[in-house]
């Protein structure tokens, strides 16, 4: 959502800038002796403007204190120091003055809207809505109570009636650039991504310089698979401001999307720079030198996001897959066991668990692990053929059969299932039935053949095996 401070005045409220010190100054000399000797209500009020302004708010509420002793029934002194305790998280104060103020006009929209916005901050969003409603009924265009109101409903994942709120705002005021950016945040989350884009453009075009507009366009992009946009985007975010590690981080994601591993490198390294112990930026890091099959390196990276979360089973994943890469299914083992205690229910670490037990010689454990996926994945064709294959090792060929059959219910051109049912068949002596399955499996992988020569190579010559093995 729109990062603005939510502050309601009649005033063109002022901006810190280049006039600071001229500003600054000027209120010195203005408050002397600690402001002792100012006695004009008209003073006041701009120092307080003054310092609200530039977030000095213990200042603006010192000064509010003094107003209220000359103005103490002015309606929008209390709620203008209502507005200050909200700026100081001092929520219940700060709607002790808006209570006050509306004792003393109880028909000003803005003190209820200013009030709603406190309730919000205190997460009793229904009273909050009640309060908006109020004001909203006081007068029903008032656009401030229509985006507060919206807003609130954005933190209830209430898009579409926040949409409609934001949509009432811009029929009056199309160039209401807070408005276009709450419209494109709302239809991000209701996964109109296009329609998200858009509205993002429209509050650019009318504030180019916000760098959470153009970060948050990059996602919706990268969401939609436009990576090359959505790369230029968070490189404007970051242009405007540097010191941004998110956008660095969804850059380096949308780089990694692109294939570019060693941009995408440089941008979690820059993430780094700013936050040292991010976690998935690490991770991502380790994925970026594991894809280029830069192990070592991927290895430390994943290391280093386990020394910051030793329950982040994903990097143990990463390493593990990594150690079974550089040949040491010990190490990979180790690491997917580990991972698998934090995060049981994840077929693809029971996978790499059963195949680093079979590269260990663990045939029984890996079946154990087998079974495992298939209990999550019952169509998984991959994991039943590798079932049967490993109990067609260990003899078990009935059983085998029945596992390659299911392999192959799921994936009728699966060309290794064909092949290794052709050896169950052999090993039941079932000749032409070998034949028949052999026969399947090299017209789908003709490589096949030379595994066929290298097993059996007394049959390579005699019929009806020789048959199999001319060119097709």
């Amino acid at each position: 959502m729109a990062d603005i401070d939510r502050f309601d005045d009649d005033e063109k409220p002022m901006r810190p800038g280049d006039r600071w010190e001229d500003d600054l100054r000027r209120f010195k000399e203005m408050l002397g002796r600690d402001g002792k000797d100012i006695n004009s209500p008209e003073a006041l009020e701009e120092i307080i403007q003054f310092y609200f302004e530039h977030e000095k708010f213990e200042e603006a509420l010192s000064y509010s204190e003094k107003l209220l002793s000359f103005e103490p029934f002015n309606a929008d002194v209390w709620q203008r120091r209502g507005m200050i305790f909200n700026n100081l998280y001092r929520y219940d104060e700060a709607l002790t003055c808006y209570e006050k103020a509306l004792s003393l006009n109880p028909t000003d929209p803005e003190i209820f809207i200013n009030r709603g916005i406190t309730l919000d901050n205190l997460n009793r969003v229904e009273e909050a809505l009640a309060s908006f409603d109020v004001a909203l009924q006081l007068d029903p265009h008032h656009l401030d109570g229509l985006f507060h109101k919206g807003v609130t409903f954005e933190k209830q994942e209430r898009f579409t009636e926040a949409v409609d709120l934001f949509r009432r705002i811009l029929d009056v005021d199309g160039e209401h650039a807070d408005a276009w950016y709450e419209l494109g945040y709302c239809y991000d989350f209701l996964e109109r991504g296009e329609d998200s884009v858009k509205a993002y453009d429209e509050h650019i075009n009318r504030e180019p310089y916000n760098h959470n507009a153009w970060y948050n366009r990059g996602i919706v992009l990268n969401r939609m698979g436009q990576y090359d946009e959505s790369v230029r985007s968070y490189e404007f975010a970051l242009a405007i401001k540097e010191e941004f590690p998110a956008a660095w981080y969804n850059l380096g994601n949308a780089q990694a999307n692109q294939g570019r591993l060693q941009e995408a490198i440089q941008s979690y390294q820059k993430t780094l720079e700013y936050e040292p112990n991010d976690v998935p930026a690490l991770h991502n890091l380790g994925n970026a030198y594991e894809e280029l099959r830069q192990y070592r390196e991927a290895i430390t990276a994943f290391t280093n996001a386990i020394k910051h979360d030793e329950k982040h089973y994903e990097s143990y994943f990463g390493r593990g897959s990594c150690w079974d890469a550089l040949g040491q299914p010990k190490k990979a083992l180790a690491d997917y066991k580990r991972a698998l205690e934090i995060f049981p229910e994840y077929p693809e670490l029971w996978y790499a668990r059963a195949d680093a037990e079979y590269n260990l010689g663990k045939h029984e454990e890996a079946l154990d692990s087998y079974r495992k996926v298939l209990e999550m994945e019952p169509k998984n064709a991959d994991a039943w053929f590798d079932y049967g294959d490993t109990l067609l090792e260990l003899g078990s060929v009935d059983s085998a059969m029945q596992a390659l059959d299911k392999s192959l219910s799921f994936r009728p051109d699966f060309a290794l299932a064909y092949f290794s049912l052709a050896k169950a068949w052999m090993k039941k002596a079932d000749w032409e039935s070998a034949v028949t399955s052999f026969h399947r499996a090299f017209e789908l992988q003709p490589d096949l053949k030379k595994d066929f020569e290298t097993l059996y190579p007394e049959l390579t010559h005699r019929q009806p095996f020789s048959s199999l093995l001319k060119p097709s």
